[in-house]
């Protein structure tokens, strides 16, 4: 999808990946379930072979201006396109209904459309089947989900987002109430479905549970990577500062005296933190994130890498090189700091590098140039950078429909599976021509109408082609976020856990959650507090239950499955 785009059907990847450690981030493990109940749980390595659907990248859709670059450890950069293709070509060669009618409920963070509009009638057309898709408000998303539940009133197709798994008791739902795709879907099975096949492989690692593929996954990259370092280039390029200079920590600190004015109120850092553990290579962190060390599950916490950086963050906190606001935590005014030359670097997510960013920017200074410096490593070794979880959501099939349905319902995901810039994509996202939008030089444009009715995460939530990048009006920007996440790509690895869903007892919510060690590691980053209170609350965390859930994963997660390596 765009990266150019508001918080609407076109931005919702933009938006979420836009905040490094939002949506696109979050883990998929889940502390829910019962102390006696672990159904829908874990997949294994060996089972995860089996049922992975074969890759295979389109050959029928259109030409993104730049390609794919295949990284490491199966990350794939997200392609670019430079311009909205002119020509719309179909991927899908007949219509692929045969007349079935289908309820479905998926989250919607907007203004849900009037039923039954124009554009929901054409898209029904378009499939040859009838689907009504019913939106919820998605910030109560969670506590409608269970009601549903508990009056049997599941639809036939229903998303359900990884965050919600807990409130959804989505592991246990798999086994008993969702319909298993793995025999339609596994391995040369999707070749039949083309458009599925092309989705990266970590979007439907996401969508397996117990050895079995039950979803279909929304909103897939093939690296999701949060923590991009980024520069005003401008600024940088009139002091003769070139980015390629960076190479370790200590350059980077180097910049700080550099390029603070107090005077004039110009700072050279911004809030660093998310960068910092990469460039210190420590491993994700935060609530439930997880490293092996000597055989034992440790908390991303305790391990020496995050000490590191949690010192170096200090350091920058203290220097007074970094903008005061930026210190006392504020991130409300972070993108106008960047924006009006405050604050020079500053670290947020791949989706801040965007069209609305550059108009934004050059609404503050004519001049305005976002840039990102490659990803290095503190000591100027050998750099590396997690991959995010492929896929935030995932849509399910209700148990209840037969293999005939399922099929036809394959048929249906395939078409909205299609990729960025071919015929079946624009009808899914922008309408129908001449009502819900017009064609411009800079691509699709939505009427009033469309406003209304087509510019919404609708069908999006159901099923989504690999995510695309473009920015018209602004290729620039297209070109600059592709190279460097072309290159981020090589250095990519699998943090523990990743893409695995496991379905943790809820006695260790709380334990989970770690909300004081996350307050006090947001202190450190600030300058408030030291990384000796870090170590205390964190020791205090292992003491009142901590250790409990490591263990409780180390015997029944590291040990039965692995690390998801």
């Amino acid at each position: 999808m765009p990266s150019s785009t508001t918080f609407t059907r076109r931005g919702f990847v933009t938006a979420t990946a836009g905040v490094a450690g939002g949506i696109a981030a979050m883990p998929l493990l889940s502390a829910c379930g019962s102390a006696a109940s672990n159904k829908g749980g874990v997949t294994t390595s060996k089972g995860l072979s089996a049922i992975l659907p074969d890759y295979v990248q389109l050959t029928n859709g259109p030409t993104p201006d730049i390609p794919v670059v295949t990284g490491a450890n199966g990350a794939l950069s997200d392609p670019g396109f430079l311009n909205y293709p002119t020509n719309l070509v179909k991927t899908v060669g007949s219509t692929p209904g045969s007349g079935g009618s289908y309820s479905a409920i998926i989250p919607l963070w907007g203004s849900i459309p009037s039923a039954n509009n124009a554009y929901y009638q054409a898209l029904s057309k378009a499939l040859g089947a009838n689907l009504t898709v019913n939106p919820a408000n998605g910030n109560n998303y969670g506590t409608t989900l269970p009601t549903l539940v508990a009056g049997n009133r599941l639809p036939d197709w229903i998303n359900i987002p990884s965050w919600n798994n807990g409130q959804a008791n989505t592991g246990e739902l798999t086994v008993e109430k969702f319909a298993d795709l793995t025999p339609f879907l596994s391995g040369a099975n999707i070749r039949k479905y083309p458009n599925l096949a092309a989705i990266p492989t970590g979007g439907w690692q996401s969508a397996a549970w117990e050895d079995k593929l039950y979803g279909f996954p929304c909103w897939t990259s093939g690296n999701s990577f949060t923590g991009v370092l980024y520069y005003r280039s401008d600024i940088l390029a009139s002091k003769g500062i070139t980015a390629s200079s960076v190479k370790s920590a200590d350059d980077l600190y180097s910049l700080g005296a550099e390029l603070t004015s107090k005077a004039a109120g110009v700072y050279a850092f911004d809030l660093l933190w998310f960068s910092i553990q990469q460039i210190f290579k420590a491993p994700p962190n935060g609530p439930g994130e997880f490293v092996v060390k000597g055989g034992k599950v440790i908390s991303a916490y305790d391990t020496d890498e995050f000490a590191g950086a949690l010192a170096y963050a200090y350091k920058i906190a203290k220097s007074g090189y970094m903008h005061p606001s930026a210190a006392a935590g504020d991130t409300n005014d972070s993108k106008q700091r960047f924006w009006s030359g405050k604050s020079l670097i500053e670290s947020d997510g791949t989706g801040a590098w965007n069209l609305a960013d550059f108009t934004s920017g050059k609404g503050a200074n004519a001049a305005y140039q976002r840039g990102a410096f490659d990803v290095f490593a503190s000591d100027g070794s050998t750099p590396k950078i997690a991959l995010g979880n492929s896929s935030g959501l995932t849509s399910y099939l209700n148990k209840s429909l037969s293999k005939t349905q399922i099929e036809e319902i394959l048929e249906l995901a395939n078409y909205l599976a299609a990729p960025f810039g071919s015929y079946e994509y624009t009808m899914i996202n922008y309408g129908i021509e001449g009502t819900d939008y017009t064609m411009t030089s800079s691509g699709p444009s939505y009427t009033k109408q469309g406003d209304n009715e087509s510019n919404q995460a609708i069908y999006q939530q159901l099923i989504t082609p690999q995510s695309a990048v473009s920015n018209f009006g602004a290729a620039d920007v297209t070109k600059g976020l592709c190279a460097w996440t072309g290159n981020a790509v090589k250095y990519a690895y699998k943090p523990t856990f990743w893409n695995m869903n496991i379905t943790a007892p809820s006695q260790y919510q709380t334990a989970y959650s770690m909300a004081e060690v996350v307050d006090i590691v947001n202190q450190v980053t600030y300058g408030s507090k030291t990384v000796s209170d870090f170590q205390t609350a964190l020791a205090n965390w292992k003491k009142s239950g901590g250790q409990k859930m490591l263990d409780w994963y180390t015997a029944n997660v590291y040990d039965k499955f692995g690390d998801g390596s």
